[in-house]
């Protein structure tokens, strides 16, 4: 294994970081496995990730189990110009984006360290000839298609199998513009080692170089022999340059009996492995052809390449990954108290950290996580260990938002706490289940220390997985907030004694920007009343859209403000189409004209930008909030830890503030939950 690909920085130095450590090895042709599985040679293969998701999914999972480091998304031709053959040129963001999600759900189901790459080729088959596009046309048609592959969640993007220079050096420059993820970008060099205008590859990889790529290389060709000499031909990249990729067809095809055969073998592949390394690639994998058996034979050359002492050796050894094996290291969970002193019900368990941190006036950090969509935690817990090592205080741990199966949250909280001593925050909505599951599952979460709640009620089904499921909703997030309450008070929701007092810390949200903003300001008012100690807002982008929270909240509750304290949601955004589609399609989330067009100056630097606009608010509001919730996008927990060590930078972890008694709050749980 090789350095886990979760470190910290910005997604280009992120991405030159994880290179340095060892090679990532990328999938083969995903193509060629949905050809084996029935599709038909002659289908739109981009139109499967809405007509067969569950396939294409499958696919997916199938090259990260043989141990692809970065998979592709299945959009390689789904540009407007491509998809006109088959009327679809009207859908070109709904398919990219549906193909980022999907490559997504399936490295969460896998649970696997994976990067997802937006496959980008193109404008037109390379059979007939580069197509006379004008050069705006071009430009316009490759950045809807980028554009929707990052709407998706795209880690980088990859162009490929291109054979005209100016047509790849120009799709490069748009993918800079849209955004500051990496970019590979990769060429198809016949056997004469030379493009059609006459390009060597050297001269080649110093254009695209020129243009910004991350990393320059050969993809498709006859075959690992071909490719290897025009990588060769590039030359070893000095220091600062692009890194080299090589993803290789299968050899040369043919057909038989009504389907295409590639010559080389996943043993070859293998074997070839070690000088695809030789030759300075740190990206490989397969084109048309390769399988998820040619990865995994490439997967076991790259191990035995990493292993110290072997005798093929060629790489550093690898860093240690920090994931637990086996029994965790250390584990602060609670003890069910005994029998004799269950009948006490005057002793009250002492106060979670964060609500001493709270009393103590200390600025708190929390930032919330995704639970996975599968049995395998490992991935979980780094993102926890990396905000952990950034100095957050606590994680929130979000309850199968937008009604999308997860793990149960309560259990991802446990494996946190247990392993990383960090404490949690779960998210608890209403929508699943029943009074009686309800107090079956807090009882449970408190014996096993997990005893900060944020009360929710939940996204609609209809909006999820299960579209045709329906909800539970005995009682919404005030009567969960009031049988948490009770708890605490030693008893159930139906006044029987539970033997001793519970020591929940119950948080509530608020959607200050709301559009029928009385009704939420109502509900908060019964949210404090039922016994709310902390609010927690949706995210807010200016200090206008804060102060006008703080004064409907002084009106509301007196000069003091919100009696408990508040903590600042905020979500760094990471393009002006990010921001966009929060403020257009994400309820509960408003972004300021400024903010938005602050987004589309920023470019490339978006990411950065809004870390930057982020913090700018937080340092703004500080005397009037008692921390911040942060809320990542597109799980991208570095950008959130980035914006956490700025902080801490102003609020060392060991630095207590002033108490700030009834900080003044406004709240609102998870960018995704429904208050």
């Amino acid at each position: 294994m090789t350095e886990p690909l979760s470190v910290g920085g910005l997604p280009r130095q992120r991405f030159r970081s994880r290179l340095a450590a060892g090679p990532i090895l990328v999938d083969g042709g995903l193509g060629t496995l949905l050809f084996s599985r029935g599709v038909p040679q002659r289908a739109c293969l981009e139109e499967l990730v809405a007509t067969h998701p569950e396939m294409v999914g499958a696919a997916h999972r199938e090259y990260l189990e043989a141990g692809a480091e970065l998979i592709e998304t299945l959009s390689f031709g789904a540009n407007r110009q491509r998809l006109a053959a088959w009327g679809l040129e009207g859908r070109v963001g709904e398919l990219n984006r549906r193909a980022a999600q999907l490559a997504r759900d399936a490295r969460e189901v896998s649970g696997r360290d994976a990067l997802v790459g937006g496959s980008v080729g193109p404008l037109g088959p390379p059979t007939r000839g580069v197509p006379d596009i004008p050069e705006a046309a071009a430009r316009a048609t490759f950045r809807e298609q980028i554009e929707g592959l990052l709407e998706g969640g795209a880690d980088l993007i990859v162009l490929e199998t291109f054979s005209d220079l100016d047509q790849l050096v120009l799709a490069v420059d748009e993918a800079r513009r849209a955004s500051d993820v990496p970019i590979i970008a990769s060429l198809t060099f016949g056997e004469e080692l030379v493009l059609a205008d006459g390009s060597s590859p050297g001269t080649a990889a110093a254009a695209l170089a020129a243009a910004g790529a991350d990393a320059v290389g050969v993809n498709c060709g006859a075959g690992p022999a071909a490719c290897l000499d025009a990588l060769q031909a590039m030359g070893q990249p000095a220091d600062g340059e692009p890194a080299r990729s090589i993803m290789p067809n299968a050899g040369l095809s043919q057909r038989l009996e009504g389907r295409f055969v590639y010559a080389a073998s996943p043993a070859y592949f293998g074997a070839v492995t070690p000088r695809l390394l030789e030759a300075g690639a740190r990206i490989v994998g397969g084109c048309c052809g390769t399988t998820p058996e040619h990865i995994a034979t490439m997967r076991k050359a790259l191990d035995a390449a990493a292993t110290p002492g072997s005798a093929t050796s060629t790489l550093p050894a690898p860093s240690p990954t920090g994931i637990s094996a086996g029994r965790p290291r250390t584990s602060h969970v609670e003890r069910a108290p005994d029998a004799a002193v269950t009948a006490d019900t005057g002793d009250a368990p002492p106060p979670t950290r964060l609500a001493e941190l709270l009393a103590a006036g200390r600025f708190v950090v929390s930032v919330e996580i995704d639970p996975p969509r599968s049995i395998r935690i490992e991935r979980t817990i780094e993102a926890a260990r990396l905000l952990r090592d950034a100095g957050v205080d606590v994680v929130n741990v979000s309850d199968s938002a937008m009604a999308r199966v997860r793990m149960s949250a309560l259990s991802v909280a446990f494996g946190i706490q247990h392993d990383l001593d960090l404490e949690c925050l779960v998210h608890c909505t209403t929508r699943d289940r029943n009074l009686m599951a309800l107090e079956s599952e807090l009882l449970g979460a408190h014996a096993l220390g997990v005893r900060n709640i944020i009360a929710l009620t939940g996204d609609p089904p209809r909006i999820g997985d299960y579209p045709t499921g329906t909800g539970v909703w005995d009682v919404d997030s005030i009567g969960l907030i009031e049988i948490l309450t009770r708890l605490n008070l030693a008893e159930d929701p139906s006044g029987r004694s539970i033997g001793q007092r519970a020591g929940f810390t119950i948080a509530c949200a608020l959607d200050s920007t709301a559009a029928d903003a009385t009704t939420e300001w109502d509900r908060l008012e019964r949210k404090l009343e039922a016994g709310a100690h902390l609010v927690m807002t949706q995210p807010l982008y200016s200090v206008e859209q804060v102060e006008a929270m703080l004064a409907e909240a002084r009106r509301r509750f007196g000069p003091r403000g919100l009696p408990v304290p508040i903590l600042l949601g905020v979500l760094p955004l990471v393009s002006t189409r990010h921001a966009e589609f929060l403020h257009n399609e994400v309820p509960g989330i408003t972004i300021p004209d400024e903010s938005r067009a602050a987004m589309a100056a920023a470019g490339e630097r978006g990411s950065e930008v809004g870390i930057e606009m982020a913090d700018r608010l937080l340092t703004a509001m500080e005397g009037e909030v008692a921390g911040t919730y942060i809320m990542p996008s597109f799980g991208r927990y570095e950008q959130c830890a980035e914006l956490v060590r700025r902080i801490r930078a102003r609020h060392p972890t060991e630095a207590v503030g002033n108490p700030s008694p009834g900080a003044r709050s406004s709240a609102a749980a998870g960018a995704r939950a429904t208050s």
